[in-house]
């Protein structure tokens, strides 16, 4: 158990949570205290998921609505009706997302293809590894924005 914890911390140390070590973009480099905070809990959150869903790996596409493209209230409004009209087709899915979504995957119709556990924002990484394959999930916030989810293939799992 010791050498899980001890492989998931250095897996997300080498590969994963660069993120949370990057530069602070604070004037004259301040680093805030509440900056600092939450590097903690994302590199905790990003440890957990590496953890829990070791040997795990998922396939997803999504459609993103950015904070610029719509307000926060009206994306999840228009990401539900997208969800209703697509239901759970692959399909339909990846047509919406190409004409819908806010990311550059948006032309591979939302595919983000196969990631491992603790590579995704904590939102995102926990539909894609504790719900339902198959099904649009969502909307999901984080901090890019809204999101419509579908879990296409995840494997390792006992």
């Amino acid at each position: 158990m010791m050498n899980r914890l001890l492989l998931s911390l250095l897996s997300v140390l080498i590969i994963g949570s660069a993120s949370a070590f990057a530069p602070n973009s604070a004037p004259n480099n301040v680093i805030r205290h509440s900056t600092i905070e939450t590097q903690h809990y994302n590199l905790i959150d990003t440890i957990s998921s590496v953890y829990n869903n070791w040997g795990k790996k998922a396939t997803a596409s999504h459609i993103l609505f950015r904070p610029s493209q719509f307000p926060e209230d009206e994306a999840r409004v228009k990401l539900l009706e997208i969800k209703e009209e697509v239901g759970n087709d692959p399909d339909k899915f990846a047509a919406a997302a190409k004409e819908w979504s806010g990311c550059p995957s948006a032309k591979d119709g939302g595919n983000l293809g196969e990631f491992g556990p603790g590579m995704m924002v904590k939102n995102f990484d926990a539909v894609c590894f504790n719900e339902e394959v198959g099904v649009v999930h969502g909307p999901v916030s984080t901090q890019f924005g809204e999101h419509l989810i579908l879990v296409t293939k995840r494997t390792g799992e006992n």
